[in-house]
């Protein structure tokens, strides 16, 4: 139930949820006690985990949340039957759940890199460390597992020297250097997009998004309606059932001429009647919802749906017709 509230049609409560994983998201990192192991196999492989592994799980999710993404791959792997396909709206759908998806991920990518923790992590070896005052006298293989060690800054390596500290400072200067330019460069083409857009065909913009509306519309409507038919059939089902188990009764009465049979519905029974539409068996269910997927109905409403009209014609004994009721 959770999970069909927010798969909600509303582009406000979608942007919500994205704005909703991206709080989480910095709230998950701000909570989250970062432990470089300090050592040259495993450092890189480490941090890149960090900055990378949990952007991909809040990419799934927020895919998952989306309901374009649902509307989107029935759209795409559906047969063609009465209606074609619009790869406008498909690419439409496409871009829309892609952009809410990649907000969370790309939160906690620019956190990391302005944090500047999981750099350090992973290109503390990478620094030569020539131009930096108070290296330790080492060489070789032990020159780069002390260069491990620079995020540990409770290693006693490290003690009464600023080694560690110019280098942490340089690596997180770089760090940051590559968040803020990131940073720069979404807002740029955000403001380039936002110019550009009215100098496009605007009214295609308009179809496309009304068409892509109408899909997310139309199958919401459908799980509506099947809801209430199904309700419908079942509550017909199990009153059937307790009708079967009362015994049969037979009741004579005199026939008045001026008696004339008529049906008797309250307003409850005709609703039931209209939902039901004359679906009343399983293999007739079955066969409209093969339809429904097969062939979706030509996006035409000016044909008026044909309604069947039930007629009850009155006999004598002799099979003769009195007269019919519609």
């Amino acid at each position: 139930m959770v999970l069909q509230y927010f798969q909600s049609n509303s582009e406000s409560i979608s942007n919500g949820i994205c704005i909703v994983l991206s709080l989480i998201s910095v709230k998950l990192y701000t909570s989250f006690d970062f432990n470089c192991p300090c050592l040259p196999q495993y450092n890189k492989m480490y941090a890149m985990g960090v900055m990378f592994v949990p952007p991909v799980i809040l990419f799934l999710l927020g895919v998952l949340v989306n309901r374009h993404t649902g509307v989107l791959m029935e759209e795409y792997v559906r047969p063609l039957g009465n209606r074609t396909k619009n790869p406008a709206v498909i690419k439409f759908l496409l871009s829309s759940m892609m952009q809410r998806a990649l907000l969370a991920p790309m939160v906690w990518i620019l956190m990391t890199l302005l944090d500047g923790k999981c750099f350090i992590c992973a290109f503390s070896m990478n620094v030569d460390p020539k131009y930096f005052t108070g290296i330790p006298n080492s060489t070789g293989l032990e020159l780069l597992k002390i260069m491990a060690k620079v995020p540990c800054k409770e290693d006693i390596i490290f003690k009464n020297t600023s080694f560690r500290k110019a280098v942490s400072r340089y690596v997180r200067c770089y760090s940051q250097a590559i968040g803020w330019s990131i940073l720069l460069i979404f807002i740029f083409l955000g403001a380039v997009g936002r110019v550009m857009k009215p100098c496009f065909n605007h009214a295609t913009f308009l179809q496309t998004r009304y068409w892509s509306n109408y899909l997310d519309i139309e199958q919401k409507l459908f799980d509506e309606t099947c809801v209430l038919h199904a309700r419908d059939f079942a509550r017909k089902c199990v009153l059937q059932f307790f009708e079967n188990m009362r015994e049969d009764v037979t009741v004579r009465m005199p026939l008045s001429r001026a008696f004339r049979p008529q049906t008797l519905q309250n307003d409850f029974g005709e609703k039931e009647e209209e939902r039901l539409h004359g679906i009343t068996r399983q293999d007739q269910v079955d066969h409209l919802l093969q339809m429904w997927y097969e062939c979706k109905p030509e996006l035409d409403v000016t044909k008026t749906a044909y309604k069947p009209k039930v007629c009850i014609t009155f006999e004598d004994h002799t099979g003769k017709s009195l007269f019919s009721e519609v």
